[in-house]
């Protein structure tokens, strides 16, 4: 897909933009990403992977509550989301794994626990595949990559001048389809579109997610859970029983391919589940710890 920018954006990523936002900034191989580093100084590490569209905002009310369990958090954002660039290249498996290595590599860390969701389940999973099969957990929460195919309209993104156009034209719907099934409370549901919508008026970012959803392997990663099993690292899945971006209805799939450690379905949540329910997820993610500190 070429790079492209839309109407509906017109903001340059430029410094002093950054200047502007919350957060630091680090080069990561293929350009800066907005990273936060916080919570107490000698408490293990947790990295937080976001998913498809949203900024590392998205796990401030999360990160708080792992902060006062004695927990740091390495929040960020994924290039083409927040205020990390956007990149004009394919936005693939290796991009954005390798952005997770370069920017750990880059602050000189390494994380002893792994929280992923949505997308960033399946970037998360890669990323201790490939670069860091030593940490002590990992947790999933409302993992993507069950579905045997994309949907229609999103599937003609992967067709050359026919998906940019697409992108182009429609990007910004779907964009709004997406935010719009994301939490069941109305409230927090109008909070996170406009957190995820004040960063898409970056130029290149509607881009940047329709090369995400034509170019990274989202769809049929069977496999990557089978292998995520055979790693024997402790994982703990998580999912909101409302949720149907990432059905609950593929949870019974996705226990027989992972074989988690734990699984916790919460009640009245639907798919961004450390958003909407954050002390809820911190709770079940700190028990899950300390039964794996007891064993």
């Amino acid at each position: 897909m070429r790079y492209f920018t839309t109407r509906a954006e017109g903001a340059a990523l430029d410094d002093a933009l950054r200047d502007e936002v919350r957060g630091e900034f680090v080069t990561t191989g293929a350009g800066l990403t907005h990273y936060e580093l916080r919570g107490p100084a000698r408490g293990e590490l947790v990295l937080l992977v976001g998913g498809l569209t949203v900024p590392l905002y998205y796990w401030d009310r999360f990160a708080i509550q792992l902060h006062a369990h004695g927990y740091r958090t390495l929040a960020f954002s994924l290039y083409g989301r927040g205020y990390s660039d956007r990149v004009a290249t394919t936005y693939d498996e290796a991009l954005l794994v390798g952005q997770i290595a370069g920017l750990c590599a880059a602050l000189d860390v390494q994380p002893r626990h792994v929280v992923g969701s949505s997308l960033g389940a399946l970037v998360a999973m890669s990323y201790v595949r490939d670069h860091s099969p030593a940490v002590d957990s990992v947790s999933l929460v409302g993992p993507a990559g069950m579905e045997r195919r994309l949907p229609r309209g999103a599937g003609l993104l992967r067709y050359g001048s026919l998906g940019w156009l697409l992108g182009k034209v429609v990007g910004d719907r779907m964009l709004e389809q997406h935010l719009g099934h994301n939490v069941e409370q109305e409230a927090l549901a109008a909070q996170l579109s406009e957190m995820v919508r004040t960063c898409y008026r970056v130029d290149g970012s509607l881009y940047s997610l329709c090369s995400t959803v034509a170019d990274y392997p989202l769809v049929d990663r069977h496999d990557l859970y089978r292998d995520h099993r055979s790693s024997g690292v402790p994982t703990l899945l998580v999912w909101g029983a409302e949720d149907d971006v990432t059905p609950i209805g593929r949870l019974p799939e996705v226990e027989t391919l992972l074989g988690p450690s734990h699984t916790h379905v919460i009640g009245n949540c639907g798919h961004m589940a450390s958003f909407e329910r954050p002390a809820d997820v911190a709770a079940v993610f700190t028990t899950f710890l300390t039964s794996l500190s007891e064993r």
